[in-house]
């Protein structure tokens, strides 16, 4: 009997070792947008941001008063500004990304590809992307999309 009792410790105590791994890999497991960008991306990137998108025109009413000069000094087509593919950032993730940085948006739809950062946004805005679009195009703005610089 002594032998038996013995031997049920020694399971009970490797079943006990088997539920902490197992609860603590469940409690501690990234969450479905982590996980994304993970198998998406195999390698290590610079940086990874979740953050919200917006479109903008190249005019005065959306701009300062020199729409066709990004805050880079970018010069942009007036008839075609959006073949340039130039993003705006907002302030906050200019400690990630610096004027003339390419970077991969993903889950942004027909955004999704390779931009460039040529243009910061306004001080109010926190986490989030404007993209150059022509006057002709329609506005949109939608929320996680993945950007990483390249």
């Amino acid at each position: 009997m002594k032998h038996f009792i013995m031997k049920y410790n020694k399971y009970l105590g490797m079943g006990l070792i088997l539920l902490i791994v197992v609860g603590s890999f469940y409690s501690l497991r990234p969450d479905h947008i982590t996980r994304a960008i993970v198998m998406q991306y195999p390698f290590v990137l610079e940086s990874v941001n979740v953050v919200s998108l917006s479109t903008y025109r190249a005019d005065t009413a959306e701009t300062d008063s020199t729409p066709l000069v990004t805050a880079s000094g970018f010069k942009l087509d007036s008839l075609n500004p959006k073949k340039h593919r130039v993003i705006a950032i907002s302030r906050d993730l200019k400690a990630l990304f610096s004027f003339g940085d390419k970077v991969k948006l993903t889950n942004a739809g027909k955004f999704d590809g390779i931009w460039i950062i040529h243009d910061v946004m306004n001080k109010r805005y926190r986490n989030k992307i404007d993209i150059l679009i022509n006057h002709s195009d329609r506005q949109i703005s939608l929320e996680g999309v993945v950007i990483s610089k390249i």
